[in-house]
Formats: structure tokens, C-alpha cells, sequence
């Protein structure tokens, strides 16, 4: 992963980390065993993956290439947004952040931050109009690269089902993503 906390001076320097100026943030849910302490069954189980889960979310640019990986939040559960106002990636202000509807809020609580969301349905019965549906489309299309980036990083067997302890989990996460970012540079380079 790239150090994002030094500031980016210029224009190129923006642009070689994040290409077109766009970013990709998700979060996702890591499935973990079940824990013994009753507790803490409680505080993982996911009823949305019907599993107990830990929560990580990534920042990523137009490449794939990881340039941002939160620490896991215990509760699976937990909204992206939420997950989203503790670990906020800082992004310069020329980089616009490619979302979808788990970040609905975002413009209103982070005004100064661009923003790109898909448009949703106004009342339950309304259709979006073709305009809308097609820009929901071209939405869609951009943010495949992050759901792709996430595939491979729960293609390593060991971010299938973790079960190892989950103070090691972000330390190993770490080390899956590096495996990833190295993939992608190695495999963008070869013709």
C-alpha cells in the first residue's frame, strides 16, 4: 500500500497515485469462526451474511491497486458509512470517491470531499428514468474495479473463512493486499 499521508504536491503526483482523479471505496464483510464467548457472538454475527463476520474497508484506484485498507471493525454488522466516518481515507481535493448506496450521507456530512453515488429510487413504487438507469449503469460499470479488487484478495485461502486469531487479522490482511498491489504492478507491466 502506498503512504497517503505525506501530502501530494502537484498535479502528477495526484494523478500517478490516483489515474482519471477517481477512487473506489467499499467495505467488506470477512467471514471468521464462530467465537465461544456469548458475547461476542453476539457483537460478530452478520444477519445480513447470516455468519460472523469483521468488517475492512478499501480504497482503491482506477488500477486496482490498494491505496487504502481500514483496521477491521469487530462488528461485522456495521453500516459502511459508519465504517466509513471512523476510518476516512483522506483524498486530495482534485479526486473524486466512487461509492454505491452504503455511503448515502456522505455529501451532507463531508461537504468539502467530491463525491460519486448512484441515484436511488425516490419512493418505492417510482421508476428511475433511462437517464438515470443509464447513469446508474456507467456508475456501476466504473465501480467494478474495486469489487474485483476485493475478489482477489478473498481468493487467498487464508481471507476465505479466517481462522486464525483476530489480533493477527489486520496484520495479515496487510500482507494479502501487499500480494495483490505486487500482482497488479507486476502484471501492468508485462505486455
Amino acid at each position: 500500500m502506498y503512504n497517503l499521508t505525506r501530502r501530494l504536491r502537484t498535479v502528477q503526483e495526484v494523478e500517478q497515485y490516483f489515474p482519471e482523479f477517481k477512487a473506489f471505496i467499499d467495505a467488506t464483510e470477512q467471514e471468521i469462526q464462530r467465537p465461544k464467548d456469548k458475547n461476542k457472538k453476539r457483537n460478530y454475527y452478520s444477519g445480513k451474511k447470516k455468519r460472523h463476520t469483521v468488517k475492512t474497508q478499501l480504497m482503491v484506484n482506477k488500477e486496482g491497486k490498494i491505496l487504502h485498507k481500514s483496521r477491521h471493525h469487530k462488528k461485522g454488522r456495521q453500516h459502511d458509512y459508519t465504517v466509513y466516518k471512523d476510518e476516512q481515507p483522506q483524498t486530495p481535493s482534485q479526486v473524486e470517491n466512487v461509492l454505491d448506496l452504503g455511503y448515502l450521507g456522505c455529501e451532507k456530512d463531508f461537504p468539502t470531499v467530491k463525491y460519486s453515488l448512484p441515484i436511488k429510487k425516490k419512493k418505492r413504487n417510482m421508476e428511475l428514468t433511462e437517464e438515470e438507469k443509464e447513469y446508474n449503469k456507467n456508475h456501476s460499470s466504473l465501480r467494478i474495479i474495486i469489487e474485483h479488487t476485493i475478489c482477489r484478495i478473498k481468493k487467498f485461502c487464508i481471507m476465505g473463512t479466517y481462522r486464525n486469531r483476530l489480533k493477527r487479522y489486520d496484520h495479515i490482511s496487510d500482507i494479502v493486499s501487499g500480494l495483490v498491489n505486487y500482482r497488479i504492478m507486476k502484471n501492468s507491466v508485462l505486455p
